[in-house]
C-alpha cells in the first residue's frame, strides 16, 4: 500500500493523522496542519501539548518496521524538533504485538513529552507500532530506557477471616495493664473552691478523678 492510498483511507474513516510515511519508499502525505488536532488517536489525547503531532507509518505491527528501510527519517525527526519534541522516549521503547494491547499508558510519562509509540499513549487502545528499534528513529545517542511490562491483572482482595486484630498485652503509652479489673481505682475530691455550705450545697455529679490516670490523654 502506498502513502496516499494509506492517507485516502484514513479520510474516508475520518480519523485522519498529521502525516503518513511510507518507510520504504520515503513518501510522505500531510493531511492535517501541525496547528490542528489530528484524529488518528482520538480527541483527549490529539488536544493535549503544544503539539501532538501524529505519524501514521504503512507498515504492520507484527513486523517492526526499523528492520527495513527508513528513507526520509532524519527529515521527520528534524522537522518534529522545530515543533519542540524532544528526541526521546520517556516510556522506554513499545512493547510488541501483542503484548502492547495491555501496556501501561502513563499519564506521568505522557506529560514528560517526546515520542511515544500509538500503545504507550494514555487513553489509546491501539497496539502499534510493536516492538520497534527506537535508536533507528531518533539516533544512536538515544537513551534506552528499561522496557516497560504490562499491566498485570488486579488480583483478588484478601479474604476478611485473614485480617484479624492482635490483641493488645500492653498499653506503652499509659503504661497500664490491659484489663480493667487490674487497674487501681482513681481517686475522687471535691471540686476546688466548693465547701459545705447549707445555702449552697456542693454540685451534684459524677466525681473528677485525679492522679495519673486523669492526667492522660
Amino acid at each position: 500500500m502506498s502513502a496516499r492510498s494509506a492517507a485516502a483511507d484514513l479520510l474516508k474513516e475520518e480519523r485522519p493523522p498529521h502525516l503518513v510515511w511510507h518507510p520504504g519508499s520515503g513518501d510522505v502525505v500531510q493531511l492535517v496542519p501541525v496547528t490542528r488536532a489530528a484524529l488518528a488517536l482520538g480527541l483527549p489525547a490529539g488536544r493535549e501539548g503544544r503539539a501532538c503531532v501524529q505519524i501514521l507509518v504503512v507498515a504492520q505491527s507484527r513486523v517492526p518496521f526499523t528492520g527495513s528501510l527508513l528513507i526520509g527519517v532524519e527529515a521527520i525527526v528534524a522537522w518534529l524538533e522545530t515543533w519542540g519534541v524532544a528526541r526521546r522516549w520517556p516510556a522506554g521503547p513499545p512493547l510488541p504485538s501483542p503484548q502492547s494491547y495491555h501496556a501501561l499508558r502513563s499519564r506521568r510519562d505522557w506529560a514528560r513529552g517526546g515520542h511515544f509509540g500509538g500503545s504507550q499513549v494514555p487513553l489509546a487502545e491501539r497496539p502499534d507500532p510493536g516492538g520497534i528499534d527506537i535508536r533507528r528513529i531518533t539516533g544512536p545517542d538515544t537513551p534506552v530506557a528499561p522496557i516497560p511490562a504490562p499491566r498485570s491483572p488486579i488480583g483478588e482482595p484478601p479474604a476478611a477471616s485473614l485480617l484479624l486484630a492482635r490483641p493488645r498485652a500492653h498499653d506503652p503509652v499509659r503504661g497500664e495493664p490491659a484489663d480493667p479489673a487490674a487497674r487501681p481505682a482513681a481517686r475522687t475530691a471535691p471540686l476546688p473552691g466548693h465547701q459545705s455550705n447549707p445555702d449552697h450545697p456542693p454540685p451534684q455529679g459524677d466525681p473528677v478523678p485525679v492522679g495519673s490516670p486523669a492526667l492522660s490523654n
